[in-house]
């Protein structure tokens, strides 16, 4: 274990080679776009948000409507748009979340 911790001290200590280019140092630069993209990529991300918002309607509208019909003796359709309804709410919340939780992963 010394041996490694010895050589990774050697390696960190070690001048750079003459001529060698430094590391770039912004290594956390906050995102950029690039040219031409600066008004394309929100609205593209403004689209895919109003279509997950329509289909988790219809989502939520389709469950309620196997829910309805399942009521009698068509059990398992009533209990597919109950599970349905989890599947939708959770869908919408990933989508809710996504312009949060993405750019505090990336950043």
């Amino acid at each position: 274990m010394s041996l490694i911790h010895t050589m990774s001290d050697v390696v960190a200590l070690a001048p750079m080679a003459p001529g060698e280019p430094m590391p770039p140092t912004g290594w956390d630069a906050p995102p950029a776009s690039p040219p031409g993209m600066e008004t394309i990529l929100p609205e593209w991300v403004g689209w895919a948000k109003y279509v997950a918002i329509g289909a988790g309607i219809l989502g939520l509208i389709a469950c309620g409507i196997m829910m309805m019909v399942g009521r009698r003796n068509r059990s398992h359709l009533s209990a597919e748009g109950a599970s349905g309804l989890l599947w939708v709410l959770g869908g919408l919340s990933v989508v809710t979340l996504a312009a949060g939780v993405v750019p505090a992963i990336v950043t």
